[in-house]
């Protein structure tokens, strides 16, 4: 049976996509973060849903589809953007808009690689888009890391070229696209049929381009932005400014939660990898000592720093300040994280009051069985006496 593999397949243009090629008899792989947003009950024995989040994921969950020979098609269409100046941008977001949009495309084609390298016949398409090709203010970071895909494409195809191979990767490089969830759509499969119908037929003849509605509307606009960057970029940016697409304003969740973090377990591991889930941008702050618990503290400050800031859940260590509202004044996070313990204590009777006008959400993590600082105070003393 043949396969194909689908990345970002769970709805827009990827969904449309894995609809045609279900009715032409392959059995797909859809891979995204959430489900298809159709119902597969009555294709399930041609489509099976992998579940998978492009954010810091493992690309080592396409070794065995990259191994298996009835895979003969590889597309990936995920990726997302908004439109706003790039001073409203954070920091995560930018990270998290290249490595979606750019890297982990880069990476699940390395895994199929040696597929599209070979002498059979493998076929790769991936989404970049025309502000990967032109000047695209107010879509300055999504148009960076489509221009990646892009020169990507461009570069490797050269590659295959040289290598005597006749597989090339597509690059789609569309403009605006009705019927998807991008800037706010909704999913309209019957709109985006013919152009997935097109992607396809480009696909199967060995196209290394693919700009929709070039003659009708890209090859001016192409033409335009080579004639003069600059005034194209001025023109562009009204353009956006007019259109009321425009999201200049914050979009990260920054959390924030503190800790001694002494003698560091899997108690510790298992609180940042839940508050980081609940965030975008997670800082913690470590205490400098445990003498608001009359206790020592076995490992040094510094250390214990290193130690916290090397986990791969922390996006920035700070030292803790004597209360979190004084965080919240110079870093203004958007989720508080603390023990269920606290809840109801005066102190944060008192933080409840004082952020409840401020757009922060207090998150109580319920207290978990398993293996505690304290515990290991405890034996390391009773060893060592």
């Amino acid at each position: 049976m043949k396969k194909a593999v689908i990345v970002g397949g769970s709805n827009g243009i990827g969904l449309a996509i894995a609809k045609k090629l279900i009715g032409t008899g392959y059995y797909v792989n859809i891979v995204d973060k959430s489900e298809p947003d159709f119902s597969l009950q009555s294709v399930d024995d041609q489509c099976k849903f992998l579940q998978c989040d492009l954010v810091d994921f493992d690309v080592s969950v396409f070794d065995q589809m990259a191994a298996d020979l009835d895979v003969q098609l590889l597309f990936i269409t995920a990726g997302y953007g908004r439109v706003a100046d790039f001073e409203y941008f954070h920091t995560a977001e930018i990270k998290r808009m290249i490595e979606v949009n750019s890297i982990a495309s880069l990476q699940i084609i390395r895994k199929f690689y040696h597929r599209i390298k070979a002498q059979k016949p493998f076929y790769c398409g991936v989404m970049g888009s025309i502000a990967g090709l032109i000047s695209s203010p107010m879509f300055s970071v999504y148009a960076a890391s489509k221009a990646a895909v892009c020169r990507f494409t461009e570069s490797v195809n050269a590659e295959l070229s040289c290598s005597k191979t006749t597989n090339r990767i597509l690059n789609v490089s569309p403009g605006s696209v009705g019927g998807t969830r991008f800037n706010g759509g909704s999913n309209q499969l019957d709109m985006l049929e013919p152009l997935a119908e097109e992607i396809l037929n480009q696909l199967f003849s060995g196209t290394e381009l693919y700009i929709p509605q070039y003659e009708t509307v890209f090859r001016d606009v192409i033409a335009r932005y080579q004639a003069d960057p600059v005034e194209f970029g001025h023109s562009s940016y009204q353009y956006k400014l007019e259109s009321g697409r425009t999201q200049n304003e914050p979009k990260v969740r920054i959390g924030y939660l503190s800790g001694t973090f002494d003698l560091f377990h899997i108690g510790h591991l298992n609180l940042l990898r839940r508050a980081k889930a609940e965030c975008d941008y997670l800082i913690v702050g470590v205490h400098p000592n445990a003498s608001h618990k009359g206790k020592e503290t076995f490992i040094p400050f510094e250390e214990r720093k290193a130690i916290v800031a090397s986990i791969r859940y922390v996006d920035k260590v700070i030292e803790s300040m004597p209360e979190d509202s004084d965080v919240w004044e110079k870093w203004h996070y958007t989720k508080l994280f603390v023990g269920s313990d606290y809840k109801g204590t005066e102190r944060f009777n008192r933080y409840e009051s004082f952020f409840s006008d401020k757009g922060v959400e207090i998150v109580y993590f319920p207290y978990t069985q398993g293996t505690s600082s304290t515990q290991l105070r405890e034996r390391m003393t009773k060893d060592n006496s």
